[in-house]
């Protein structure tokens, strides 16, 4: 299996495109994301390089829990480093360095 975190946003694209192959190689599930996402066959072809539309296709196998793992199984790529390609892709951080803080500040009550 490759590592938990992509280590740059090129490989956690290469994770969409290969879940994005994954959902292809099947009817049905090719099927099921088209009407979900309510975009063609055409569309899916132009945007299919887009890192909005890839962090869609990530979003979409993290909501299927079912599907996620079989995705991951066939990928051999562990269910977290799906999770970390997603939120690279939609914030283009890196997961490694990238750090969440909140700032307080204070309520002056007067």
């Amino acid at each position: 299996m490759q590592p938990t975190q992509p280590d740059n946003r090129e490989a956690a694209e290469t994770i969409a495109l290969q879940a994005l192959g994954f959902l292809a190689s099947d009817a049905d599930r090719l099927s099921r994301f088209l009407a979900l996402t309510g975009i063609g066959p055409a569309e899916l072809r132009a945007r299919a390089g887009e890192p909005a539309f890839l962090s869609g296709v990530l979003d979409h196998l993290l909501r299927d829990e079912t599907l996620l793992l079989v995705f991951a199984t066939e990928a051999a790529v562990p269910p977290a480093t799906v999770a970390a390609a997603h939120e690279m892709l939609i914030g283009g951080l890196q997961p490694t360095t990238a750090k969440r803080s909140a700032k307080i500040v204070p309520i002056r009550r007067t």
